[in-house]
């Protein structure tokens, strides 16, 4: 696996080649140069290829080229570049490896102190040497931990973000779908019951079909303008009355009652009762075979409420379809509920109430 800080390694490898050459030119210690450059080259040439290989077998061959790189390098700056052992490993096996190597790594530099001078311990200078390369493997198992938190915080984060995204093209998809069903489905039903009542009249009483047919044409046009409408309440601001007044014009059967004033009120809430107010009308004529429906609406510092009520064969809770479960889904993100039943006397009342919310 690919470490999320791949500017390290280039660093510690330029800085350990300007710190050995310089040893080298100023006489200290015995380095052998070709060894000493060719190991660091092949250490840069390994990292830049380091996806195409087996991680244990890039680990052993960082291993073998840091050892040669300090066997080279005879003042003995080389060693610091151990430390990178824990630091990748950590990204490739885990933190346990990575604490696993690192202790590995203080035994060997002790051990080998110890082959090459059995009283090390008793000089100030080496055991300073293992206490800071003991700092430099912590600092960088440290650095190597809060990397991979990282990484994984961003995983986390993309995964999430992508996750919203597709919550949103949902919302988006099921919204343009109640939209669609709402607008056009209210205004078709009305469209086929008046083409059917003109059918139905038309050798009965000529005046009466052409009545519906005209009725049949206005329905059109409305829903027309419907679809504008949609389209200019994406930029403009909406008016329930104004929406609910255009709603109902062109249909005695219906009756409109509006109380209240719209300011301070969701604009998400109003919209959702006029919504609930399609559905019901649409419900009343298509289902329930009503003669007359009435729509009330009233606002007050509460809420808002809408009443949709008829005088048809009343309401079968089993028929619930699409048109009412999406206009339950649009009401309760407004934070509002729905009722609807037969009350005694006959036909279907719809009734929606979404507590006042602050405008956004």
């Amino acid at each position: 696996m690919s470490r999320p800080v791949p500017w390290v390694s280039p660093v510690l490898y330029g800085a350990v080649l300007i710190a050995g050459l310089y040893a080298w030119l100023a006489g200290l210690g015995d380095t052998r140069p070709v060894p000493f450059v060719a190991g660091l080259a092949a250490l840069a040439v390994l990292d830049r290829f380091e996806r195409r290989i087996d991680p244990v077998l890039l680990l052993a061959l960082r291993v073998g080229l840091f050892t040669l790189v300090a066997s080279a390098d005879g003042a003995g700056l080389s060693r610091v570049l151990f430390v990178l052992v824990p630091f990748t490993a950590y990204f490739a096996f885990g933190r346990t490896v990575s604490v696993a190597l690192a202790v590995g790594c203080v035994v060997v530099f002790a051990a080998a102190g110890t082959i090459h001078d059995p009283h090390w311990l008793a000089d100030a200078g080496q055991v300073s040497d293992l206490l800071m390369f003991c700092v430099g493997l912590v600092l960088a198992v440290t650095m190597a931990a809060v990397a991979a938190e990282e990484r994984r915080a961003r995983m986390e984060l993309a995964a999430s973000a992508a996750a919203v995204a597709e919550l949103s093209a949902t919302a988006e998809r099921n919204r343009v779908a109640r939209d669609i069903h709402d607008d056009l489905g209210h205004h078709l039903t009305a469209i086929v019951v008046l083409l059917e009542k003109a059918t139905a009249f038309r050798d009965l009483d000529a005046g009466a079909a052409d009545r519906a047919v005209a009725d049949a044409h206005g329905s059109a046009r409305r829903a027309l303008e419907d679809v504008r409408r949609s389209v200019r309440t994406l930029r403009e601001s909406f008016s329930l009355e104004e929406a609910l007044s255009a709603l109902v014009e062109g249909q005695p059967d219906v009756v409109l009652e509006f109380s209240g004033e719209e300011g301070g009120h969701d604009p998400a809430a109003l919209r959702a009762l006029y919504r609930a107010a399609q559905e019901g009308i649409t419900n009343a004529r298509r289902h329930a075979r009503a003669t007359r429906v009435s729509v009330a609406a009233s606002l007050d510092p509460r809420g808002a409420e809408l009443v949709v009520s008829d005088d048809g064969r009343g309401f079968a809770p089993e028929s619930e379809g699409y048109g009412l479960l999406g206009m339950r889904e649009r009401v309760e993100l407004a934070g509002g509920r729905v009722d609807i039943g037969s009350p005694p006397g006959g036909g279907t009342r719809l009734t929606v109430t979404i507590p006042r919310r602050a405008a956004p």
